[in-house]
């Protein structure tokens, strides 16, 4: 496969969390234009309203096409890649710390207990790494 050709994957998931893959297609380099045409794919397929939520990783081509497409949809930041890089901000020796405060946001229970995992972990922090608070908050999704 050429460096600049990539996979795009779309992986949707009904009320009771039953998931099922959508489209698997060649793309290159993640760009808005291959994203559109994932997406344009998707209603060709037969999907009847846009989705209540994206998630996704840091390919911008995503955000871009999905914005365009579906203004309505909320967009969330995959807590994999959001947690790495929050902890590409800190020092090696706190991504401990940090890490396993980041796992009692994502790992909550509830909503509440996130939020408040949440407000935990940015007054813990934001003082001594405040470029990491600002990274958790772009695009965390629940807030």
């Amino acid at each position: 496969m050429d460096d600049r050709l990539c996979l795009l994957v779309v992986v949707g998931s009904d009320d009771t969390g039953r998931k099922e893959v959508l489209a698997v297609v060649d793309g290159y380099r993640e760009s808005e234009a291959s994203w559109t045409e994932v997406l344009e794919q998707l209603d060709s397929q037969g999907l009847q309203m846009p989705p209540k939520l994206a998630t996704g990783d840091g390919a911008l081509g995503f955000w871009k096409a999905l914005t365009k497409k579906w203004p309505s949809t909320k967009q969330q930041r995959c807590w994999v890649h959001k947690t790495a890089n929050v902890l590409n901000k800190v020092p090696k020796s706190m991504q401990p710390k940090i890490k396993e405060a980041l796992h009692d946001i994502w790992m909550a229970e509830t909503r509440d207990s996130a939020h408040k995992a949440y407000n935990s972990c940015v007054k813990r922090f934001e003082d001594k790494y405040p470029g990491a608070m600002n990274c958790l908050a772009i695009n965390a999704g629940f807030l």
